[in-house]
């Protein structure tokens, strides 16, 4: 669905934004550069809040589809699923935008500039903003990142159905902690083969609206006012045409973090000299003083301004309302029964199998009791991840098992513990309902544990309600009493199904080694719960694959706080993984024969690979075709990921896959980028 822009409409669009700011006085367009632009009636331009949310359906803006978080949609391994879903957010903004307009709300949220996706790479398990990406792989977040932006800004050459944002460029992925003044320091190798090939693509292939500046320094710079990123690699060699932000009020830190300036007027100065449009914060009200004292000039804010207008008159802001056709999109696309079915579909396909020892997929007919044990199993908060939107219904891990299961067959359930304290009620002992959990064990035949984390445990430094005041991780364990509970189903004998609910690698050596299967959900949305019965009851055939590393330790990892990519992620480990980067099973077992390429030698067009795919099992299956190149030489990476296709498959049906690598497939970067 890639959008096609119309030249003439883009230089109109361009002297239109150009004449609109020569009218305004210097304090009106300083006030349109904050990320809550008030009106300036006079020109009868309406007041507009640029700051939106999206990275898994509308954000923090009332009722909308809340599909499964980021991480878990990249589990699906789909280029043409994250489309669909990056249309759906685009399309639910646009049917909210036009209600919320009509009955004149401008609120925040509120808006089509939709500041998503997050395509930083997951470097390290501990990072809390892990799961809002799409993992730890460069071609893996590319293609799934440009497919989403495609899909939300849709495929009118006039205007944009919505605008994304790529962010946090560059170069950062924790500490959550230090991000206000930290530096990462990285090698121009890393930087030019790990952390900037997503945003390169989603510039040069997507044509991205927004680019989102980070809040740490990278080499020295920081991000939001960097002349490295913003001038030299995204405005003069990418030839970016948007707009950019900074993060919420990273300009700031510039002088209290940073210490870079010495002060909010030097702070402003040097973010819109290299490139900073638009301020999420409140600090660009200096602009003035800094305009005064010659720090930067007028036709700077001329030139940011004008490429904000730009994109407002690419969303349609500007012309009478029968013109753009986007302002058709009712509010009744919003939560729509399409809407619904599409986050099921969404949540059936990033169920990741990793350990079934034949045990799954249960067959209901053959059972009395099931035992459902956990802290997450009734955990509305552990289906969604952060930045989410508000589902008309959610259901549970629980609720989707008792729903799937009906009168048929008894369900018991036990909370087990609490998500990470010591106890559930506060005047109990420590992990009071280990007897429960024991007698939940005994009387079923089978049991279902539904562990891992939430948004309270892995999130944005400053989360409410984080446990982790940081956002990170302290360690790849399960947190608090979950182990013993784990144990105690172990060691009744029953078979145990674990069910992990989490944005992140853990360590599960002990259920690797006990537990009868293991099924990773990641944070599966408003209709989780459905999708996690479905897979267990095998209506559906799990085809997740991990888009990150689950590692053994958090002893295998360098320091959190080294952006060298040596030992990190499946591209530079040295170490064996518990269970590698693009693992995945299913109930069915798929063969591969007959492997070949076009060609001896990549050409300037690159080449083909073919291979023959045979479902050899007795059910239906979808699986992931994945093709990694290696540079069979000293200090290159280990075998990369570099082509990808979906196959659906029927018992004993054979497809061949096609997959093309251009020629970039097999570049490495040397040690100057």
């Amino acid at each position: 669905m890639k959008r096609t822009k119309n030249p003439a409409k883009e230089a109109e669009y361009r002297k239109r934004a150009a004449d609109l700011v020569a009218q305004m006085t210097l304090h009106e367009k300083v006030s349109q550069m904050l990320s809550w632009a008030p009106a300036i009636e006079r020109l009868g331009i309406p007041a507009y809040n640029w700051w939106s949310e999206g990275i898994h359906g509308v954000g923090r803006a009332g009722t909308a589809t809340v599909f499964p978080q980021a991480i878990g949609m990249a589990a699906a391994f789909d280029e043409n699923m994250m489309e669909q879903v990056g249309n759906a957010v685009g399309v639910e903004a646009r049917g909210k935008y036009n209600m919320c307009r009509a009955h004149g709300d401008r609120d925040i949220f509120k808006g089509l500039t939709v500041w998503a996706p997050n395509i930083n790479i997951f470097r390290d398990p501990r990072w809390g903003r892990g799961h809002e990406t799409y993992g730890e792989d460069p071609f893996l977040t590319s293609r799934l990142g440009v497919r989403f932006v495609e899909g939300m800004q849709g495929d009118d050459p006039d205007y944009l159905q919505a605008a994304a944002c790529a962010k946090h460029f560059a170069v950062h992925s924790g500490p959550e902690s230090d991000r206000h003044h930290f530096n990462a320091i990285v090698s121009k190798q890393d930087l030019w083969e790990t952390y900037l090939p997503a945003f390169r693509a989603l510039v040069k292939e997507a044509g991205v609206e927004a680019v989102m500046g980070a809040y740490n320094r990278t080499n020295g710079e920081p991000c939001c006012g960097s002349k490295t990123l913003l001038k030299d690699i995204l405005r003069d060699k990418w030839h970016f045409d948007g707009h950019v932000t900074s993060d919420c009020w990273a300009i700031k830190d510039f002088h209290t973090g940073h210490m870079v300036t010495d002060g909010p007027v030097e702070s402003v100065a040097l973010a819109v000299n290299n490139g900073c449009d638009l301020n999420c914060g409140d600090l660009y009200v200096y602009l003035e003083q800094a305009v005064a004292e010659g720090k930067l000039s007028e036709e700077k804010i001329d030139e940011s301004l004008t490429r904000l207008y730009v994109t407002r008159m690419r969303l349609g802001m500007f012309d009478a309302e029968d013109q753009v056709p986007y302002n058709k999109v009712g509010y009744d696309v919003v939560d729509s029964a399409e809407m619904k079915a599409l986050n099921l579909k969404v949540a059936d396909s990033i169920m990741t199998l990793l350990k079934n020892d034949g045990t799954l997929p249960l067959d209901k007919s053959k059972l009395h009791t099931v035992g459902v044990i956990g802290p997450n199993a009734d955990s509305r908060k552990a289906l969604l991840g952060n930045y989410e939107g508000t589902a008309s219904r959610y259901t549970t891990v629980l609720e989707g098992i008792e729903d799937y299961l009906g009168d048929d067959v008894k369900v018991r359930y036990s909370q087990g513990c609490h998500l990470y304290a010591d106890n559930i009620q506060g005047l109990a002992e420590s992990n009071e309902l280990m007897s429960e959990v024991k007698g939940v064990c005994e009387e079923s035949d089978v049991v279902i544990a539904v562990l891992g984390l939430d948004a309270g445990l892995e999130g944005e430094e400053g989360d409410q309600g984080n446990q982790f005041a940081s956002g990170d991780k302290p360690n790849l364990k399960l947190p608090g009493h979950q182990e013993e509970v784990l144990k105690a189903c172990v060691e009744s004998g029953k078979p145990v199904i674990l069910v992990l609910l989490g944005g992140s690698a853990l360590a599960v050596n002990y259920a690797d080694e006990h537990a009868s299967a293991i099924l990773e959900a990641w944070y599966p949305g408003a209709r989780g719960g459905e999708a996690v019965a479905r897979a267990l009851f095998g209506e559906t055939n799990p085809q997740g694959k991990l888009p990150v590393t689950f590692y053994h330790s958090d002893r295998d990892l360098p320091e959190f706080t080294d952006y060298a990519m040596k030992g990190r992620t499946y591209r530079y480990m040295e170490k064996e993984a518990l269970y590698p980067f693009g693992y995945g099973l299913s109930y069915t077992k798929f063969g591969f024969k007959n492997a070949a390429v076009s060609a001896n030698e990549a050409g300037s067009g690159g080449l083909d690979v073919t291979v023959d795919v045979t479902n050899e099992g007795s059910v239906a299956g979808r699986e992931s075709v994945e093709v990694y190149v290696k540079a069979e030489r000293e200090n290159t990476p280990n075998a990369q990921l570099k082509g990808l296709a979906k196959v659906e498959l029927q018992p004993g049906e054979t497809k061949q896959v096609k997959i093309h690598l251009p020629l970039a497939a097999f570049a490495l970067c040397n040690e100057e980028g």
